[in-house]
């Protein structure tokens, strides 16, 4: 059977048509496609072979389009607009649907939920789903896509570990509670006030005053959460001075919700990961995200508490 796509130049030509056409100059043409001048030269004098027709006027150090060539230039222009199209309805296929986020409750409230509306503001045909709980989400079994896994030891069979957050550890309290002290809030001045604890947590009170060079009781009293979300909860209602984290705290320091009254922080021993199967590395719902999820960590970091 004959070959009715005979007359198409290749691609390359079309592009370096265009490139040229658009710039009126071979080697700014060149330099955007990231090729050689001679090599746009090349493309442009075969296609014009192709065609049989001159596109271009030549001057010593200028470019001018012939009547064909723009005629050819109005033609290729919107061919490559419908095939830019064609594309992008392809890849928005593979981009709509649900995409599924694993996430802790603490973290789901603090950060994520605070963010996410800018990636569906820019991936409209892709729902988001958070899945907020305190277990480990099973790849295998769970509808799941991408999960933000704390931990201090992230390896997991047969699934892809990215660090995304580390955290320091500090001493947090409401605003009105630190105003209350009037300026003369010391580090000492907190082994007699109310100090809220967090259960299961990998660094306590204990730590931050050894850091601070204090000397603490060994058994100290307070307010004990379950939760992370409950205690800063009690602490934005002035109910004494928690460890906060920098993942979870730092946008109510930056609303003064929260205020952080020492530059004394701890290394957190725990950091997030963006942890996800092996096999979908290359899923383009996937890619998306995690993207976007990097960008805005970068941004998180830049402002400092």
């Amino acid at each position: 059977m004959a070959n009715k796509y005979k007359n198409i130049p290749p691609l390359r030509a079309i592009k370096a048509f265009e490139a040229s056409a658009r710039l009126l100059s071979f080697t700014q043409a060149a330099q955007e496609l990231h090729v050689t001048q001679a090599a746009v030269s090349h493309q442009i004098k075969n296609l014009e072979a192709l065609v049989g027709v001159q596109l271009f006027e030549r001057f010593n150090r200028s470019l001018k389009l012939t009547f064909e060539g723009r005629l050819y230039l109005i033609t290729i222009r919107n061919t490559l607009q419908s095939l830019e199209n064609a594309t992008r309805q392809l890849k928005d296929r593979d981009t709509s649907g649900t995409l599924n986020i694993s996430v802790l409750p603490s973290f789901a409230t603090k950060w994520l939920s605070k963010r996410i509306w800018k990636f569906q503001q820019h991936h409209k045909t892709l729902d988001v789903r958070i899945s907020a709980f305190e277990w480990l989400t099973d790849f295998k079994k769970d509808d799941c896509d991408i999960a933000i896994r704390y931990s201090a030891n992230p390896n997991y069979p047969g699934l892809k570990s990215e660090l995304f957050l580390e955290e320091e550890v500090f001493p947090i309290c409401s605003k009105n509670l630190f105003d209350s002290f009037q300026g003369d809030l010391t580090p000492e001045m907190l082994l007699d006030a109310n100090l809220c604890h967090e259960d299961f947590t990998t660094e306590d009170w204990h730590d931050w005053f050894e850091a601070a060079h204090i000397e603490a009781k060994p058994k100290l009293r307070g307010t004990r959460f379950s939760h992370m979300v409950t205690m800063l909860e009690a602490v934005e209602n002035h109910q004494g001075f928690s460890l906060g984290r920098t993942p979870l705290v730092q946008d109510d320091i930056a609303r003064g919700l929260l205020v952080a009254p020492f530059d004394i922080k701890l290394k957190g021993k725990m950091s997030y990961y963006l942890v996800y199967p092996e096999h979908t590395e290359d899923d383009h719902k996937l890619q998306m995200i995690r993207q976007w999820l990097f960008e805005e960590a970068e941004t998180f970091k830049q402002v400092k508490v």
